[in-house]
């Protein structure tokens, strides 16, 4: 087996890095990684000349740059849910905090230290209706998006007894099985703001989705209504918001992205980035990041990649090597790749391709070597974005 250098980017969780052997060697200031662990730091992937994979102990990959990356056959992976349970519950920790007042609370109380017992239950008892709240139950939770982590958050606020309208444009059949038959799915998101009381978005962000909450969006909303982000900063336009929020039209805006703007203003509730700071999120996101890499690295198997279709397989005894060929999603590639290995009388053992509509990713197990001329001719192939070859028999 190769020998791998890998690239780790943040604080990565040891439990995830301790699956990394002897074949492995690892740190922050690797040069010219085959492989990048990294969470919220931006990651170029056209520095790295010999790179192969990326990563992302986390769900979001805004922080990587995947289009270049595809363009060099550097495949982006991620471990969508491995954070879901954290970022579900503090939504409800934060959703709590602010339909009940308990930041402006707490704030009070703290300003009682030095009084006497007696002083400090006057004060509680003078003030404690300027803190009043309202309960969730009975209100309509809003959920755009509707990953894992959406539906965690819908099945969530049905516990608590409120309604819930939920709409996502393409959602996963395996999410959806796991989705509360309670929550009401909309046929579009304009129908889910329309009736929300509490607005959560979680979505992706992209080209299309940045600043998706608008001025537009927002009026939509009932008055008085909430918004709440623990997806991703730039899906709000900030401005819009803030207008909002000093015109009444939304009541407070609660959100894991804290900008200088949005902490001057008392009806933004922030907290800092802590979506997934959990132990357990973190162990989990680690450990699942690792298993992804080591198993594209060491087999060229995909599993949960931005970027290229999923393909997995496990070769057989008698497989010397195992060819990858990564190509634009045009047809006859297969056939190509077939017919040149075959005119050099190398047998194919087997050929496994799949495709995401822009790429495929074809992986193709050979009885004997292939020599380093038939995987130019192949790489020479105007189509073909990159080739990689792993050798399972012994030397």
């Amino acid at each position: 087996m190769p020998h791998y250098r890998i690239k780790v980017v943040n604080n990565i969780a040891q439990e995830g890095l301790a699956l990394l052997g002897a074949d492995y060697s690892m740190g922050a200031d690797t040069e010219d990684p085959a492989g990048i662990l990294v969470r919220s730091s931006q990651v170029n992937t056209d520095e790295y000349p010999s790179l192969l994979a990326v990563a992302r102990a986390g769900a979001g990959v805004n922080n990587i740059s995947v289009e270049r990356a595809t363009e060099r056959g550097v495949c982006v992976l991620n471990t969508p849910g491995a954070n879901a349970n954290a970022v579900a519950e503090l939504v409800f920790i934060m959703l709590g905090i602010s339909a009940r007042n308990i930041h402006r609370a707490i704030d009070f109380c703290r300003g009682l230290e030095g009084l006497s017992d007696s002083e400090v239950t006057q004060k509680v008892e003078a003030r404690k209706k300027a803190f009043r709240g309202f309960e969730l139950a009975g209100k309509t939770l809003g959920v755009l998006g509707l990953g894992k982590i959406g539906v965690l958050v819908s099945n969530g606020a049905i516990q608590r007894q409120m309604n819930v309208a939920a709409f996502d444009p393409s959602p996963a059949l395996e999410n959806i099985h796991q989705l509360s038959s309670d929550v009401s799915l909309a046929v579009n998101w304009r129908e889910v703001v329309k009736q929300s009381n509490v607005l959560t978005l979680h979505m992706p962000v992209n080209e299309k989705l940045q600043g998706f909450v608008n001025a537009d969006v927002l009026k939509l909303l009932p008055p008085g209504a909430i918004l709440v982000n623990y997806a991703r900063g730039p899906l709000v336009d900030e401005k819009s918001v803030l207008k909002a929020l000093e015109s009444g039209q939304i009541d407070s805006y609660i959100t894991d992205f804290p900008t200088a703007a949005m902490l001057r203003h008392r009806h933004v509730i922030s907290s800092p980035h802590l979506g997934a700071s959990t132990e357990e999120s973190e162990e989990l996101c680690s450990v699942m990041a690792v298993r992804e890499l080591r198993a594209y690295l060491e087999y060229g198997a995909v599993t949960n990649s931005v970027n290229f279709p999923t393909v997995e397989s496990i070769p057989s005894d008698n497989i010397h090597t195992r060819l990858i060929m990564i190509n634009r999603d045009v047809p006859g590639m297969i056939g190509f790749a077939s017919q040149t290995i075959g005119a050099r009388g190398i047998n194919i053992s087997s050929y496994l391709n799949e495709s995401n509509g822009s790429v495929g990713y074809n992986i193709i197990d050979l009885e004997s070597p292939i020599s380093d001329e038939v995987v130019d001719e192949i790489a020479a192939h105007k189509d073909v974005i990159r080739t990689r070859t792993i050798v399972f028999a012994d030397e």
